[in-house]
């Protein structure tokens, strides 16, 4: 026992400056913020053992392949008749059930496609139904033709389009980790996984050790550093009256926190754009995939926050936050009180002096491959709005907060074993409300423009349905637009 002792004294005697003198450098230089390039060179050296990877794994299924199929073709070499072309050509069609080729709808599946849908046949909030004058002649006629009676075969379109959301809909899959096409050496992403190769495994249990036993402990001590100084200069800060100095003084400390805790992710951020960052007394809006969405854009300018009071780890930040800048922090009580959280806001927004404030619309964590329905509260403001298109790099670890599943606490755990946190931010150009456009026209030209740049998926679900059942009017629209394919005058 006492030789085991010794030993780890000594292991550690001699790693503790090394580790120490790491960690000095990070926080210095995250302090400043400056970078001397060694993130981005441990990303490529990750890609390159990925893709290492995905070769070794491409090779090891080839060859299983080849000996199945030459297994079977010894056991049923006298039953294979020849194919005139007719067949082949058959087979060849059904090497791609269901009819694999990319929808035109502008649904992309989140991971392999089950099904193949019909941009007609998709159920939505707002069934498309419109008639135009100019074509309403046309239109009744041909309806006249295909609806003069009801028949049984009139609902197969909605019977299908059930039956395809009840498969794989377009919601659900959205609140879900996104499956990686090839394993990054942290989860088993493919569910038919076993063992493939020795260097494989090698390579995993590498992994581990520096995931977990070097870089786990290291994140954990930047963290700690980064949440103290914030607290720390915050509650100096606090005691200040308002001026011009307290308000740099602020700007320098928030910057300097948020940058030193981006390093216990090892965050490589590529923020595309920058003569687009928002200005003072202006409304930022972004996609929302976890909470360090607010870590990542609070590494590259100072932002005033707008949410829900929290308790725990969340509230600790909270409350430091406030207590040197400008925020808004309302009660669970106040949610449903929309005007006094719009006041609040249009209050802000009215101080040029004030920093621009974060708004995530969409209200909830979306897992970084579509944008939902984006909330009106924000575009009814009057204000500038500034739209940030953010896109994680799920290669190097899953960004996505399953808030119904994982705690605060939990999530921070996975986010710290893995990788790294790799992702895009776009600034866009300022975009305001146009003369008779309505809030929610507004909103949903801003989220059009968030989804094209971040390569997104527009959806126009709510992103509430992760905790509610769909509204009764949105049934009844559909029940309605059926109707009228019917009911012919």
């Amino acid at each position: 026992m006492a030789g085991i002792l010794s030993l780890v004294w000594f292991v550690g005697s001699v790693l503790i400056t090394p580790f120490l003198m790491i960690l000095l450098c990070i926080v210095f230089l995250a302090s400043i913020g400056k970078s001397l390039g060694v993130r981005r060179l441990y990303v490529k050296l990750l890609l390159i053992i990925f893709e290492f990877g995905r070769a070794n794994i491409e090779t090891a299924q080839k060859g299983s392949n080849a000996e199945d199929t030459s297994e079977e073709d010894e056991e049923h070499i006298e039953e294979i008749s020849p194919l005139n072309s007719n067949a082949t050509n058959d087979i060849k069609h059904l090497k791609t059930p269901n009819g694999l080729k990319k929808p035109n709808n502008g649904y992309v599946p989140n991971g392999n496609s089950v099904i193949s849908r019909d941009d007609k046949l998709i159920l939505v909030p707002e069934p498309p139904f419109t008639m135009h004058k100019t074509d309403e002649t046309t239109d009744l006629s041909e309806a006249k033709d295909k609806c003069k009676d009801y028949d049984l075969c009139n609902i197969f379109d909605y019977l299908k389009a059930g039956m395809e959301s009840i498969i794989e809909d377009q919601v659900t899959s959205r609140f879900e980790a996104e499956e990686l096409k090839n394993w990054n050496l942290l989860i088993r992403t493919n569910r038919r996984y076993e063992f493939i190769s020795w260097k494989l495994t090698v390579m995993w249990v590498c992994g581990f050790f520096v995931r977990y036993f070097f870089l786990f402990p290291l994140r954990v001590t930047i963290c700690f550093f980064g949440i103290c100084w914030l607290v720390i200069t915050t509650g100096l800060l606090g005691g200040l009256p308002d001026c011009p100095p307290k308000r740099w003084i602020n700007t320098k400390s928030y910057l300097t926190a948020f940058r030193i805790m981006s390093r216990s992710l090892s965050a490589e951020i590529i923020i595309h754009n920058k003569e687009h960052r928002p200005a003072r007394g202006s409304v930022c809006v972004a996609n929302h995939t976890t909470p360090c969405d607010v870590l990542i854009l609070s590494t590259d300018n100072c932002y005033s926050l707008i949410g829900q009071s929290h308790g725990g780890f969340l509230g600790i930040l909270q409350r430091a936050l406030a207590r040197a800048s400008p925020h808004i922090w309302f009660e669970r009580s106040e949610v449903r009180d929309r005007h006094a959280v719009a006041n609040k806001l249009k209050e802000h927004v009215s101080n040029p002096k004030n920093p621009p404030i974060l708004i995530f619309p969409e209200g909830t964590c979306i897992n970084n491959t579509s944008v939902m329905q984006f909330k009106k509260g924000s575009f009814e403001v009057g204000s500038v709005i500034y739209p940030v298109a953010i896109k994680y790099d799920p290669r190097f670890g899953d960004a996505f907060w399953n808030s119904s599943k994982y705690s605060m606490m939990q999530y921070l755990y996975m986010m710290m074993t893995s990788w790294a946190i790799v992702c895009d931010v776009w600034y866009l150009p300022p975009m305001q409300q146009n003369e008779g456009e309505s809030a929610i026209d507004f909103a949903n030209r801003v989220k059009s423009v968030i989804a094209k740049q971040g390569g997104l998926v527009d959806l126009v679900w709510d992103g509430q349905l992760k905790r509610t059942k769909p509204k009764k009017e949105w049934r009844e629209r559909q029940q309605e637009e059926f109707s009228k394919r019917l009911k012919v005058e």
